[in-house]
Parts: C-alpha cells; structure tokens; sequence
C-alpha cells in the first residue's frame, strides 16, 4: 500500500477535481442564467458582480487543483525526494543527504494500491534503489542492487561473490569474486573503530564501500534460505537481493531476504540538497535543524 500522504494526495486531487467538474456543468449555467436575467432587468453593475461570484468551496477547489494535480502526478510518476536517515549507505550517502528517487525506472505504478500498470524497466546490478521494507512496508528502506532474478549470491568474509542466473547448465558463468581495490583506513569510524574504504566493481558500476578490519559477528544472524548454506543466497524469480555499501553497519538483505518486485519505489540518481547535522547533544537548539550545508555534495549523481 502507498503511504498516508499519498493516499492523501490522490483524494484532495480527485475530491478538487470533481467539484470542479460538477459545478461547471450544474451549478454554473445555472449562475450565468440569473446573471443574464439580472443584467436584463435592472442592468445594475453591482448585482451582476455580486452574482458571478463563485462560492468558497468551488472557488478554493479550482485554485488547488492544478497544483496538487501536478504535485500528484510528479511525485507518483516522476521523481519523489527523500532523505537519508541513517549511515547504512555510507560512504555513497550521508546522514543528512537529501535524493531524487526516479520513480518511472521500474515502471508506472498506481499511487494507492502500487499496482504496475506501465513496464517500464527493471533493477539492475550496481542501482541504488528505494523499496518498501519487506517485514515493514510502511518504511522506506534505500540499499544498492547486488542480486538479480535467479543470481546466485555468496558473502563471506566480507567478500561478495555472485554466480549470474543462467537457463541451461552449458551457458551458466562461474561463481565470480567481486574486485574490491584499497583506498583508505580512517576516514570514518564506527564504534570507535577505523573504517576501510575500498572501491567494489559490480559488474559495470564502480562505487565505494565500509568495511570494519576484522571477522564478521553476525553470521548467526544472517537470513537462512533453506537448501543453501548460511552465507549463501539463491534469488528467487521476481525478487532482488540489496546490501548497504556500508557493510558492518547496515541492515539488509542479508538479515531479512529479499526484496519483492511490487515493493520497488524507484532508482536514487542525484542529490539535491545535503546538510550537517553536527549539533552536540547538550545543544539546546533543536537536533534537527542543520548546522550547515554540503555544498560539495548538491547536484551529485548517485
């Protein structure tokens, strides 16, 4: 189901719309008549401005409905902002960023029931997307695409592996490591401890990722697909498996499974605003209002 503001939105426009329409066809001829009957008798200036008038309702409804018409339409088809909450997707996006999510890249849905009524195109390896979180599809969760339909995918040791999906046991690829290239040690800490950055080639998009030094804890964790082994996935057909780029500190798709097809909001592609949020918690202004603005970061292509 779509969210509270977009079912909120849907019915302002179309409760807008339908005053609109049911006063041009019933209520005013019906005003221009006594208009016309007025002028004719008296031919008083003051009476016909007093009786062309609208009423507030339907004058309010014609005022609105273009601008929510267009807010609707761009918001359910086109583009939708949203802000990044946490550091999951660290160092490709930061607390405080706020994105453009391209809603049209996976097809047209219905604002209400987010039915696919236009194919329009589907995930592919490396997209940073935005879906409606599987065990709770009232959150918005954001993760990069790193399984396909019927992909066989592998982390272990902090290393991903993936096998693509194949039709026949003669064209099938070999089970192939993800390069991971060394940058830096340092540059962001979690929990105290140093950060690794490294960049990871995903097939062809090259991006960025955390890694904490040292072996994984949370294994026992990890989502269990039966018939696999505790750190291995088999896509299933119609779904996509995500992980954060911040690899020690992001709830993904390996703790939860995969991501269906119907719960793709969109494809993240630039940053239109990022602040700082670097207030200390004995601050007495607000937590949520910025500290400054990243500027370096505005108009940024995810």
């Amino acid at each position: 189901m779509a969210n509270y503001f977009s079912i909120f939105l849907v019915v302002l426009t179309v409760a807008s719309g339908l005053i609109w329409l049911i006063d041009s066809f019933m209520f005013a001829p019906k005003r221009r008549e006594r208009q016309a009957i007025s002028s004719s008798a008296n031919s008083d200036i003051l009476a016909k401005d007093q009786d062309v008038q609208l009423p507030w309702l339907v004058d309010t409804a014609q005022q609105i409905f273009p601008v929510i018409a267009f807010v609707m339409v761009l918001r359910s088809f086109l583009y939708e902002p949203f802000q990044i909450p946490s550091g999951s997707m660290m160092p490709t996006l930061l607390v405080g960023d706020f994105i453009l999510v391209e809603k049209f890249s996976y097809g047209l849905k219905d604002p209400v029931a987010r039915k696919k009524f236009v194919d329009l195109g589907a995930p592919e390896r490396g997209d940073v997307a935005v879906f409606k979180f599987p065990p709770n599809p009232q959150l918005d969760y954001i993760k990069r695409v790193v399984g396909l339909p019927g992909d066989t995918v592998i982390y272990r040791n902090k290393q991903l592996q993936i096998k693509p999906a194949c039709d026949t046991a003669e064209n099938c690829a070999p089970m192939e490591t993800v390069e991971l290239k060394f940058e830096s040690r340092g540059d962001a800490y979690q929990q105290f401890s140093p950060l690794e950055k490294y960049t990871e080639q995903l097939g062809d998009v090259s991006h960025q990722i955390y890694r904490k030094a040292g072996r994984s804890n949370y294994i026992n964790r990890y989502f269990q697909q039966p018939g696999t082994q505790n750190d291995e996935w088999i896509v299933p057909e119609g779904q996509y498996f995500v992980l954060g780029d911040n690899r020690d500190n992001s709830e993904d798709g390996r703790f939860w499974g995969f991501v269906p097809e119907e719960n793709l909001v969109g494809k993240a592609v630039a940053i239109w605003i990022s602040f700082e949020f670097d207030r200390v918690p004995s601050s007495w202004v607000p937590g949520w209002i910025p500290t400054g603005v990243r500027f370096e970061r505005v108009g940024s292509i995810i």
